[in-house]
């Protein structure tokens, strides 16, 4: 159908005030560049007045400044030459002052009018005197307040619309651009007054960096055209954090090192293009107290500032400096990691776009180009590659975005966030992709996820779903450790705990436990010990629930216990199947129990896990259950208590000299006698140990990684007449000591003196 000519017109002329808009915008970034640019600002003030004046069609400019001393606005520039220096009091009582004193600007029609001034302020007046002087008249005024960093600096003044007319609502916007470009100009200016000129002004006065090396460092960088930053890192071996410290003094605002664990923020990057944000420079990083926190290379941009904001509707923006090369990063980190997958703004806009109903989500979940389906993939992989152990999806009731959190190093973090409207949609593709029941909601449901079918990486899950409050289901995906057992003298034994443990494993038959609470390391320990005995002429059969690591040689059964497969009939079986070792992934109930003790009574070396806190409190509890003192006693070999203790981060550790007082602290918590019978050593000033300090490897916690601390009893023949007398727990503790053993505490006070981890790790591990 033909466009009527009143709509040609009307669409004519929105046409034409979208190119004014655009020139308009563009004039004003062009007088902003050139300030920047100047080497001077008053200098290049005097060649702008021109341009500046007819921008916003007025007849005169004045910028005032603030002397602190005088509480006074002092002319900087002006437009006209009939007076000399103008001074006006910071006070209500006159239209440039009054703009400084509160901060805010005015934009008068008339400033004869004592009504119009009265309406702004009772003490408001114009001083006619400065016009009887000159023989310039006032009429309108537009004055806007310079703020840098909530601090006034100064005041921009425009005087009188050569059109007769009155300031708009663009010349007052104007007037808030040019006043924000004029307050960093005159911020820098004060700065460079003091002496800080450079933005690494810091390292020269912190005597990190001499003035000759900064200038060759430039020199160098102008000549293969790449940023100065990488030559003071590459070259003179700066630390980044020194380098992004000196950035954060130069611009005023807090700094950020690229961290790999960085949370992404999903609920941000939505809708935002990646290569916008790459060829600008800038990413934002989080949501905090309201306001969203951007990184960028050039805090002092307002053009690329102006351009961000109005992408976040018009939420408040606290902006943060970063090294462009971790800014790219960032956008990768938050963007995507493996070529297959898809950008994870591509995939949130995705999600948005996909239907306005979904809430179940079915319709999404099936197809394999579907963005549910792309976003699970993503978060399975991303949290593999950042070595995560589980993976926790824990969706809210209402229109609450589920969180997704990630557990590293045995500790929480936030990984990023889902729509709201999605919370289904993600748990069923979940439950498809573990074969469980999706319409199940009801009950809990435990599944397994072979990953390589859908993503492409060899990666096992163990999922649980639980249902929670509001109708809805939490899952936590456990990631299964993939590759070859971990060799047994990497576990983090002691060499005296690595030769007894070691004498034990190697027995042809006998009953060996290694116990703690879960998530402690028990299986990663049997595995590798199995692995340590693990020949062609020995034969090993596993029952494990679920198999969480595979071994070539091993015989491994999966338990099932809804069809009566348990841990006591696997042990059965595997009794009938020539076995030379066995191993049990737990002996929770009293058959089993009995069914191990029994068989290694009968020429077979068993080894299986119980959820105990110490090796005393092993022997007793078995006693408990009601085993025969006499055949456990016979069958014992070893009981190991094991925890996963954090350590230090080896890029960042820091070593120290530690006081008297430290010293006798640590000394009192490992047992004073004993301390000096077993590691006997005595403080003195150039003692070392080692601190956490925090750097982009560990995003800044100073720890990275963990190694198990570990007590062992071994089966001596007097623990043995214990066991068979029923002793009490205290006595079974003091004669493991007698013998030998480091209780859990004293192990990783041992590993403290060792360099490898701190008190405060152990004790959250340790009771005593």
């Amino acid at each position: 159908m033909a466009q009527t000519p009143k709509r040609v017109i009307e669409k004519d002329q929105h046409v034409e005030h979208l190119k004014s808009e655009v020139e308009y915008r563009t004039r004003l970034q062009e007088i902003g560049n050139k300030i920047y640019a100047a080497a001077s600002l008053d200098e290049i003030l005097i060649n702008l007045k021109d341009e500046i004046t007819e921008f916003f069609g007025a007849e005169r400019l004045t910028v005032f400044v603030v002397d602190g001393k005088k509480r006074e606005l002092v002319s900087r520039f002006k437009s006209g030459d009939e007076i000399g220096e103008i001074r006006i009091p910071v006070s209500a009582k006159s239209i440039a002052g009054y703009v400084a004193f509160h901060q805010k600007m005015i934009n008068i029609k008339d400033v004869y009018s004592e009504k119009e001034l009265a309406g702004i302020d009772p003490e408001l007046e114009f001083d006619k005197s400065w016009d009887q002087k000159t023989g310039f008249i006032t009429r309108q005024v537009l004055a806007y307040p310079i703020i840098f960093k909530k601090y006034i600096l100064g005041v921009l003044q425009m005087i009188n619309q050569k059109s007769g007319g009155v300031f708009t609502g663009n010349d007052e916007q104007s007037a808030e651009k040019l006043s924000e470009i004029l307050g960093i100009a005159l911020f820098n200016q004060k700065r460079m007054a003091k002496g800080r000129t450079s933005k690494f002004d810091y390292l020269l006065e912190n005597h990190i960096l001499t003035e000759k090396e900064l200038q060759k460092s430039i020199e160098v960088a102008r000549q293969r055209k790449i940023p100065i930053e990488n030559i003071l890192m590459d070259e003179l071996k700066l630390s980044k954090k020194q380098i992004v410290k000196s950035l954060g003094e130069f611009y005023e605002v807090p700094y950020i090192e690229f961290s790999q664990n960085t949370p992404i923020p999903g609920e941000l990057m939505a809708g935002l293009k990646v290569p916008f944000m790459k060829k600008n420079v800038w990413v934002p990083l989080k949501s905090e107290d309201g306001k969203i926190i951007i990184a960028i290379d050039n805090p002092h941009d307002l053009q690329k500032i102006d351009e961000l904001k109005p992408l976040f509707s018009g939420r408040a923006v606290n902006l943060v400096v970063a090294l462009p090369q971790d800014i790219q990063k960032f956008i990768k980190l938050f963007s995507h990691e493996e070529e297959e997958i898809a950008e994870i703004d591509d995939i949130l806009s995705q999600l948005q776009a996909e239907s306005d109903y979904i809430e179940e989500a079915e319709s999404a979940i099936a197809d394999e180009d579907s963005a549910v389906v792309q976003l699970v993939n993503k978060i399975i992989l991303d949290a593999y590659l950042r070595g995560a152990s589980d993976i926790h999806i824990e969706p809210y009731p209402g229109k609450e975005n589920t969180q997704v959190r990630i557990r590293i190093d045995g500790s929480c973090a936030v990984y990023q966030t889902i729509p709201f409207s999605y919370k289904n949609a993600v748990v069923s593709r979940i439950k498809i992709m573990s074969d469980l029941d999706i319409a199940e909601r009801r009950r809990p449901q435990d599944g397994k996820i072979k990953f390589k079918k859908y993503g492409g990486k060899d990666i096992e899950l163990r999922v649980a779903t639980v249902p929670t409050q509001g109708r809805i289901e939490d899952v936590v995906m456990r990631i299964l450790p993939s590759g070859d057992p971990l060799p047994l003298d990497q576990i983090g034994f002691s060499k005296p705990n690595y030769d007894n443990f070691v004498s034990t494993i190697e027995k042809p038959y006998g009953l060996i436990f290694v116990c703690g609470p879960t998530g402690s390391g028990k299986t990663t320990t049997l595995h590798s010990a199995m692995s340590f005995i693990n020949k062609v002429d020995t034969k090993i059969w596993t029952a494990e629930d679920p198999v969480e690591i595979t071994q070539k040689g091993l015989r491994q059964v999966q338990i099932r216990a809804e069809i009566g497969f348990d841990f006591a009939a696997a042990m059965r079986s595997f009794l009938r199947a020539d076995p030379d070792v066995i191993m049990v992934g737990e002996m929770r109930d009293k058959e089993t129990t009995r069914i191990g003790i029994e068989a290694s009574l009968t020429g077979h070396l068993v080894l299986s896990t119980l959820h105990t806190n110490s090796a005393t409190e092993s022997i007793t509890r078995l006693l408990d259950m009601g085993m025969d003192p006499f055949n456990f006693a016979d069958a014992i070999l070893s009981i190991l208590a094991q925890r996963l203790v954090r350590t230090l981060c080896t890029d960042c550790k820091k070593a120290y000299n530690p006081s008297e007082r430290e010293y006798e602290d640590l000394v009192r918590e490992y047992g004073k006698d004993e301390f000096m019978n077993k590691v006997s050593t005595p403080y003195s000033k150039n003692m070392v140990l080692f601190k956490s300090e925090g750097c982009s490897t560990c995003n800044d916690t100073g720890y990275k990684g963990r190694m198990g601390i570990h007590e062992l009893l071994m089966g001596t023949d007097e623990m043995k007449a214990l066991i068979q007398n029923s002793a009490r727990m205290e006595e079974l503790r003091r004669k493991a000591e007698e013998d030998g053993m480091a209780t859990l505490k004293q192990d990783g006070i041992e590993k403290i003196f060792q360099g490898h981890c701190d008190l405060l790790h152990v004790r959250k591990v340790c009771i005593r």
